[in-house]
């Protein structure tokens, strides 16, 4: 089964689902139980909430996507510590204007998903992050397998959604 995930969403399931999203300075956590053949995959935009208070969890913030997948994972019986992460996303979109130091909101959402991920002692065995334009993610949930295509940015302007996959 296919499943595509839309900025803020996330998905946890077993080997009979692919996952399907598009990033652009966005980040992708995968979580894959190489035993169980149980996987999460999350798209978030942002790094944190900074609402005091919020109080409940939102998958557009990086911490709030981590934490509903590690639920969702042990609600369904599946230790997180013994997940492989992969991390992707966090291109730059608008390189003329954005700043290529080390305050793009594409590096500051790939470097938190790293932290948190090292916070809960998940290791990470792949990542493709920063640079610059778009990422095209596609996780077969019964191998583990994730497959990347990057492009420059800019090249779906114009187009839907729909028609760039």
């Amino acid at each position: 089964m296919d499943v595509f995930l839309l900025p803020g969403e996330h998905f946890v399931g077993d080997a009979r689902h692919r996952i399907r999203t598009l990033l652009g300075s966005c980040v992708s956590i995968t979580l894959w139980h190489p035993l169980a053949r149980f996987g999460a995959m999350s798209h978030f935009l942002l790094t944190a909430d900074g609402k005091p208070g919020a109080g409940r969890l939102n998958g557009r913030y990086c911490e709030g996507a981590l934490e509903l997948m590690l639920g969702e994972l042990e609600q369904a019986g599946i230790n997180p510590a013994e997940c492989q992460a992969k991390i992707f996303g966090g291109g730059m979109m608008f390189p003329g204007i954005e700043r290529s130091d080390n305050g793009g909101i594409g590096r500051r959402n790939g470097e938190t998903a790293e932290r948190l991920l090292r916070m809960h002692q998940i290791p990470v065995v792949s990542e493709s992050l920063f640079g610059i334009g778009h990422r095209h993610i596609i996780f077969n949930v019964g191998t583990g397998d994730v497959w990347v295509r990057q492009g420059p940015p800019g090249a779906f302007r114009g187009r839907t959604l729909k028609e760039r996959l």
